[in-house]
């Protein structure tokens, strides 16, 4: 990367110093002209002005004016986050014909006026803050980036309905794209529900086109039962290792015909029914499963120590069992990833009170979807567990395991209230006569359609119980839910035969292990963090990788699919341009000075350092390289300088302010 290295004569620099009123976000607190007219008084300044918007177009226009009229070599800008408008007024000094590094901001929103009462104070440490970044801009110099060339293939990690819809809006653009799974077929959650809130539509019937779509598309190839064991390069030019997992049956060759599960002597519990059904060893995983190929689950199948019993293979006609079938490595390089890993559901064991794993009659939602859907266990008979026969009492209870501090997950999972809704309508129908209660925290009903569904729904005899419960204990045969109607103020008893934990939404465990290859953030609820929320909701701290779908928080499946729709359009824009341009803002190594210890190769989060054998000395890979100054931080020797914030720049900061102190 080419840097500016020519040292400005601080008798040459000419700087512009803007401060925003940001309404009154700034103003209400910090005297705004004050600080203005300290700062006319800095050295190097040489026009200081306030203005009400300076990141609207009018204050974007005063400053490259100013540029021009007067001949500034710099700018300042004392306004809100940089992590929000420093790519805008960069872009404002490289329209006016300045190097967009040639900026500093100092951040008076966040760090004075709204962390202060006491304006005088506030309008102080604003100044203080002016007069450092005055200081620092004294000595910054014009950096220059470089454009990176862009792969033209994408790799989608997670096949639920958000990685499905972001692979076929890649595809359909006409990019190759890699959608990585790891259970045997396709779909996720959503193939396990029965229908969807609030118009109750079947699920399966909205998703099996998606599911044959993604498997049929010419620019989609699909890696099911696999894993991603790493992944290395950068935006535009990913490296991506896939493991394969064995399933010992050919899904090129198997017809699903089942003739091998029939005669497989196996039974274990099925995880797609989370558990209330069985499935054999040798098995296909629901119905509607994308491939439409059983897979043979080696751990369970009888004798597979030392070998199988091979009873399924004799079974199989067209020979596309195979014992001795070994994990296959495959490398792909893709330019982008979107990362769809999901979501899971709150373990409700956490809390005993309930009687969750203790009692059979005790199911969590999604362990009811399966048992009031047609292709569930029973069906889509609603029964009790225990024994063949519909409860005659059914009781819900919401927020389990959200909106609780006691278990860590301070959060609403959003869609507690409405499938509750929708599963207890979906018991009204099925059992007219039945006794339906409910009870809640509040009840958020905020989607299109979704307040009318509620209403719906307790106009069917459902009782809404505003409490919440303490304890779920037998009585004989039957369940007891003790709680507190919290209008009334009184303790509630309530006999059910069926009870239904409403379960929130967490992140997967295997989040972690996206976050260690990928190099991603998380946010406080342990989901996957986003650039910002409100302006680069589905980016990452890492170029080039996005998010989609409930592995950035708990949503729905309308807006999991919006945030897949948007994370496809912005991992197809990269491609569509052909290049990227680097980050400027990087490590700079003095190989005179490096003596080859590594330590900052240890320290770096991103994999941007590397060790060179030949010349014994470390090296940045500017295009991974985030310029976060780990390495300078840790570099024994001080070789490393980081771009844009070298110490010669630091300590004109800190000297401006001690000076200031100790005059």
């Amino acid at each position: 990367m080419d840097r500016d290295k020519t040292t400005r004569d601080a008798g040459k620099v000419r700087l512009g110093v803007y401060i925003c009123h940001c309404g009154v976000n700034i103003a209400r607190t910090v005297d705004v002209k004050a600080v203005a007219k300290a700062a006319a008084s800095f050295p190097g300044v040489a026009v200081a002005k306030t203005y009400a918007y300076m990141c609207s177009d009018p204050g974007q226009s005063l400053i490259k004016a100013h540029i021009r009229e007067h001949r500034l070599t710099g700018v300042v800008v004392a306004a809100c986050s940089p992590r929000m408008h420093e790519p805008t007024f960069r872009a404002a000094l490289a329209e006016a014909g300045v190097n967009p590094y040639l900026l500093d901001m100092a951040n008076i929103r966040e760090q004075c006026s709204w962390i202060h009462d006491d304006g005088a104070e506030a309008t102080v440490k604003a100044t203080d803050l002016v007069r450092a970044a005055v200081a620092r801009a004294g000595h910054l110099a014009g950096l220059s980036t470089r454009e990176v060339p862009v792969t033209p293939a994408a790799l989608v990690v997670g096949a639920g309905i958000s990685g499905i819809q972001a692979a076929l809006d890649i595809a359909e653009s006409g990019y190759r794209v890699y959608l990585v799974e790891q259970s045997p077929s396709i779909g996720g959650h959503m193939a396990q529900l029965d229908k969807t809130f609030p118009t109750l539509d079947c699920s399966a019937c909205i998703l099996t086109p998606k599911m044959v779509d993604a498997a049929r598309h010419p620019k989609i190839e699909l890696l099911t039962y696999s894993v991603i064991e790493d992944v290395s390069g950068y935006v535009g030019n990913f490296t991506v290792r896939v493991r394969k997992r064995a399933r010992y049956v050919d899904p090129d060759e198997c017809t699903a015909c089942g003739d091998c599960t029939k005669v497989c002597p196996v039974a274990v519990p099925n995880e797609f029914d989370e558990g209330l059904g069985t499935r054999k060893a040798i098995y296909q995983p629901f119905p509607q499963a994308v491939p439409a190929a059983f897979v043979l689950d080696m751990d369970q199948c009888l004798g597979n120590n030392p070998i199988a019993c091979g009873r399924c293979r004799k079974a199989c006609s067209r020979k596309c069992i195979d014992y001795d079938d070994k994990d296959e490595i495959v490398e792909v390089k893709v330019g982008t990833i979107v990362v769809a890993t999901g979501m899971d559901v709150f373990d409700a064991a956490t809390l005993p009170q309930l009687g969750y794993g203790r009692y059979e009659d005790v199911l969590t939602s999604l362990e009811f979807e399966r048992l009031v859907c047609a292709s569930g266990p029973t069906a889509g008979a609603v029964t009790r567990v225990s024994r063949p026969e519909p409860p005659k009492s059914v009781v819900f209870i919401q927020c389990v395991g959200s909106r609780d501090e006691k278990v860590g997950n301070p959060y609403c999972s959003r869609i507690c209230c409405m499938y509750t809704a929708k599963q207890a309508h979906l018991v009204r129908e099925k059992l007219p006569n039945a006794k339906i209660t409910v009870f809640y925290m509040d009840v958020r009903a905020f989607g299109k359609g979704f307040e009318e569904f509620y209403d719906r729904v307790r106009k069917e005899n459902v009782l809404y119980v505003r409490g919440s419960v303490s304890e779920i204990y037998r009585r004989g045969d039957r369940l007891v839910v003790l709680g507190e109607d919290t209008l009334v103020g009184e303790p509630v008893e309530v006999e059910a035969d069926l009870v239904v934990l409403a379960v929130g939404l967490t992140p997967r465990p295997e989040t972690a292990d996206v976050v260690k290859l990928l190099k991603l953030s998380r946010s406080s609820d342990g989901f996957l963090m986003e650039a910002h929320p409100k302006l680069r909701p589905v980016d990452t701290s890492i170029d080039g990788v996005f998010l989609a779908g409930c592995c950035q928080g708990p949503k729905d499946i309308p807006d999991a699919v919006a945030q897949a729709k948007a994370a496809a359009s912005s991992a197809i824009a990269p491609m569509a341009r052909g290049s990227v341009t680097a980050e400027a803002l990087t490590a700079v190594i003095d190989e005179d000075l490096c003596s080859g210890c590594r330590v900052c190769v240890g320290v770096c989060p991103y994999g941007a350092l590397a060790f060179d054998p030949m010349d014994k000395v470390s090296k940045v890979n500017e295009a991974l390289c985030k310029g976060c100054g780990t390495c300078a931080a840790a570099c024994p020797s001080g070789s490393i300088a980081m771009g844009h914030f070298t110490s010669d720049q630091l300590l004109a900061q800190v000297v401006a302010l001690i000076g200031e102190r100790n005059g």
